[in-house]
C-alpha cells in the first residue's frame, strides 16, 4: 500500500526489506501500514456499505417465487353414486387435482411510508460519522505511538552509546590504577572501587542492548513492519528534542469541536437521540404498496412441455400496518430510550470537562519537560566537570577512589536524566498534540464527492 513511497524515499536502502526513516517519514508510513490504521479504514468502508444497505430497504424490491409440485399419490374425493346411476348410499371416487402443477410469481414492493426507515437513514449517516471520527482517533493514536516508539529507540541507542563510552573510559582508568597499585603507589581499595563501578556498568550495558532490541521491535510493530525487517532511524535524540521544543503550543487554545474524543461523544449522543426517535416512530403506521404477476400450469404429464397452457394472474394493492395498542410496552421502550439519551447528554458534558483537564495536564507536562530538559542539560555539564576534576585529583593522589566513584555515579545519573528529559519533551509534545488533534486530520467524508 505504501511501498511506492518507501521506494521513492531517498534514504531507503536498496534492499526491499530494509528501511531508513526520519520521524515524519515513519509517521506517514505507519498511517498506511499500521495494523489498527488499516482496520480503521476498513471500518469506514463497512459503514458505507451499511449506509447503502439501510438505504436499499426503502427502495423498490423485486422478489420471485417458483413452485413445482408432483403428487406421488393424488388425493381422492368421493361423489354420491346417484349422479352416475349407482344405488343410493354409494360413492364414486374422483380425482380432481392434476398429477403435476407449477406456479411462478414475481412481486414488486415499495415502502410508501415508514417512520422507522427515515430514522434508520439518519442513524446510518451518524454511524458513518462515528466510523470516520474513530478512524481519525486511530490516526492520532498511531501518530503518538510512532513518536513514542521512535523516541524510545533513540533513547535506548543513545543510552548504549553513552554507557559504552563510560565503560571504555573506566576500563582505561582501571588499568592505569592497577599498574599504580602494582608499583605500590596506591591502595588495593582504589582498584576495587573502580572494579565495582566497572561491573555495574557492564551489566548496565548488557541491559541497555537488550532494551534497544525490545524498543526496536515495538517500533516495528507500531509501523506495521515484520519484526525481521532491518530499520535505521535517520534522526538523533538531541536534535529531535530541540526541534520538538515549541513554546507557541502554550498559546494555542483548546477547541472542543476539533477534539476527536468530543466528536465521538457527540456521535454517541446523536445515536441515543435517534434511538429515542426510532421508538417514537414505531407508533406511526407503515404503508407499503405491491404489484405481482405470475402464471400457473397443471398437467398429468411433464408440466414443462411446450404444449402445456399457462394461466396468467396479477394483483396489486396497498397494505397498512398500524400498532394501535401494545399494553404500554411501546411507551416503556420510548421512556427507556429517552433516559439513555439523557445519560448520553450527561456523558457528553463529562467528556468535555475531561478533555479540558487532559489539555491542562498535557500542557503542564510539556512545559515541565522543557524546563527539566534545560535544567538537566546544565546539570550534565556540571557533573562532567566535577567528574573530570575528581579524575585528575585521583590520578595525582589528592582525591580518594570513593570520591572518584561518587563523582562517576553522579555523572552517570546526570547522563540518564538528560537522556530521559529529551525523551519526555518528545513524548509529552505528542500527547499535547493528540489532545489538540494536531495535525488536524481531516474527515474522509470531506474528500468524497
Amino acid at each position: 500500500m505504501y511501498f511506492a513511497f518507501a521506494k521513492a524515499n531517498s534514504q531507503q536502502t536498496t534492499t526491499p526489506a530494509n528501511y531508513s526513516f526520519t520521524l515524519e517519514e515513519a509517521i506517514n508510513f505507519a498511517l498506511d501500514n499500521n495494523y489498527q490504521a488499516i482496520n480503521a479504514q476498513r471500518d469506514i468502508v463497512k459503514a458505507l456499505k451499511q449506509k447503502w444497505e439501510t438505504t436499499a430497504t426503502g427502495l423498490p424490491q423485486i422478489t420471485g417465487t417458483g413452485d413445482y409440485n408432483y403428487q406421488i399419490k393424488q388425493p381422492v374425493s368421493v361423489l354420491p353414486g346417484e349422479i352416475i346411476g349407482e344405488a343410493p348410499g354409494t360413492f364414486v371416487p374422483v380425482i380432481f387435482s392434476p398429477k403435476q402443477s407449477s406456479n411462478i410469481t414475481a412481486t414488486l414492493s415499495q415502502v410508501i411510508f415508514d417512520g422507522s426507515y427515515l430514522v434508520a437513514l439518519e442513524a446510518s449517516k451518524t454511524f458513518l460519522d462515528f466510523s470516520e471520527n474513530a478512524n481519525n482517533k486511530t490516526k492520532l493514536e498511531v501518530r503518538k505511538g510512532v513518536i513514542n516508539a521512535y523516541g524510545g529507540v533513540l533513547l535506548s541507542q543513545e543510552n548504549v552509546a553513552i554507557v559504552t563510552r563510560n565503560l571504555e573510559t573506566l576500563e582505561k582508568n582501571l588499568n592505569e590504577t592497577r599498574k599504580i597499585f602494582e608499583n605500590g603507589l596506591t591502595e588495593e581499595e582504589d582498584v576495587e572501587q573502580l572494579q565495582i563501578t566497572y561491573l555495574q556498568l557492564t551489566n548496565q550495558l548488557n541491559s541497555a542492548k537488550r532494551q534497544t532490541e525490545i524498543a526496536m521491535n515495538m517500533f516495528q510493530l507500531a509501523m506495521g513492519l515484520d519484526l525481521s525487517t532491518t530499520v535505521r532511524l535517520a534522526d538523533n535524540l538531541e536534535s529531535l528534542a530541540v526541534k520538538t521544543i515549541d513554546p507557541s503550543l502554550g498559546n494555542e487554545n483548546l477547541n472542543l469541536d476539533q477534539s476527536v474524543d468530543y466528536q465521538i461523544a457527540v456521535n454517541f449522543t446523536e445515536q441515543r437521540r435517534l434511538e429515542y426517535k426510532l421508538e417514537r416512530s414505531k407508533a406511526l403506521p407503515k404503508l407499503t404498496g405491491f404489484i405481482n404477476y405470475g402464471a400457473n400450469a397443471f398437467s398429468d404429464e411433464f408440466i414443462f412441455n411446450s404444449g402445456n397452457q399457462w394461466f396468467q394472474q396479477s394483483v396489486t394493492g396497498v397494505s397498512i400496518n398500524w400498532p394501535i395498542f401494545t399494553s404500554f410496552g411501546r411507551k416503556a421502550r420510548t421512556d427507556r430510550a429517552k433516559i439513555a439519551w439523557d445519560q448520553a447528554e450527561t456523558d457528553l458534558e463529562r467528556t468535555s470537562q475531561e478533555i479540558r483537564l487532559n489539555y491542562e495536564t498535557a500542557l503542564n507536562d510539556y512545559q515541565l519537560a522543557i524546563d527539566t530538559y534545560y535544567t538537566n542539560k546544565q546539570n550534565l555539564e556540571l557533573a562532567e566537570r566535577i567528574e573530570n576534576k575528581n579524575g585528575i585529583k585521583f590520578t595525582e593522589g589528592i582525591a580518594t577512589s570513593f570520591d572518584l566513584r561518587q563523582a562517576q555515579t553522579q555523572l552517570y545519573q546526570a547522563q540518564a536524566e538528560y537522556l530521559n528529559s529529551m525523551f519526555q519533551v518528545i513524548t509529552n509534545k505528542a500527547t499535547l498534540e493528540t489532545v489538540l488533534n494536531t495535525p488536524h486530520y481531516l474527515s474522509p467524508r470531506n474528500d468524497r464527492p
